[in-house]
């Protein structure tokens, strides 16, 4: 039987965040999120590479992996990471083929993650993506996923601590206005954290952390005051806690 109390193993010995890292603390992990956007105007947008809202599958899909590079990215070795049909962690690692592309037999209700995970990086961004749209893309250079969102896997609960945002030096007045985003199951979109930020960064820890149940969906969103690109990026962390028995 599953046993998740937050007790630390070595008394005060070590700090508890880092016997978690460790994996000293049973059914406890760490999760680190963030994304940039580096084109946000006066239209609300999602902090991802992708640009605009991002879109959440449906329904679990294989998903198509394929590099802007073509052939000369074959044998690109991708790692996918999401959620499967039945909302449980999900992985799998492909190759590009001749074409610069290959396609996943794992299923994914969600993606959050994409890496390059082979010694060889891709000359092109890379997108995953099924019937048109792109859940993930792995910007050229990157050669890893840069988004600020997340779903709370099945049999867990997301114990959010920690957040930043972070807008580009301004001079001509402009601010952002960024918002925490979260969608428990069967729900809507509803904003947890609302800030605004003029060329600076905020950090706002949660001395009680956000309880986020499984099935849930963050992200962080941002919108210009003014119609001019700019920059943001914006982090999230806390402790994702198996409670399956």
């Amino acid at each position: 039987m599953a046993d998740p109390r937050s007790i630390s193993q070595l008394g005060t010995s070590e700090p508890f965040e880092l016997q978690v890292a460790r994996g000293q603390v049973g059914w406890h992990k760490t999760l680190f999120k963030y994304g940039y956007n580096p084109l946000i105007i006066n239209v609300n947008e999602t902090i991802w590479d992708g640009g605009g809202i991002y879109s959440y599958p449906a329904s679990a899909l294989a998903m198509t992996v394929t590099s802007a590079g073509g052939a000369t990215d074959e044998d690109v070795q991708v790692m996918v990471m999401g959620l499967d049909a039945d909302w449980n962690e999900a992985s799998q690692e492909v190759t590009l083929d001749g074409t610069g592309a290959a396609t996943t037999t794992q299923t994914f209700r969600r993606v959050f993650r994409a890496y390059v995970s082979g010694s060889q990086a891709p000359t092109g961004n890379i997108t995953i993506a099924n019937g048109g749209t792109t859940y993930a893309q792995i910007t050229n250079g990157e050669n890893q996923t840069l988004m600020a969102v997340y779903t709370v896997p099945a049999g867990h609960t997301f114990y959010l601590t920690n957040g930043t945002a972070t807008h580009g030096t301004d001079t001509s007045g402009a601010f952002m206005t960024i918002r925490f985003m979260i969608r428990e199951f069967g729900g809507v979109f509803r904003t947890a954290t609302k800030i605004d930020v003029t060329g600076a960064e905020l950090l706002f820890p949660f001395t009680f952390p956000l309880v986020l149940p499984e099935k849930t969906d963050l992200e962080v969103r941002a919108i210009c005051n003014k119609n001019q690109n700019n920059a943001v990026s914006a982090t999230f962390e806390g402790v994702l806690i198996d409670s399956r028995t």
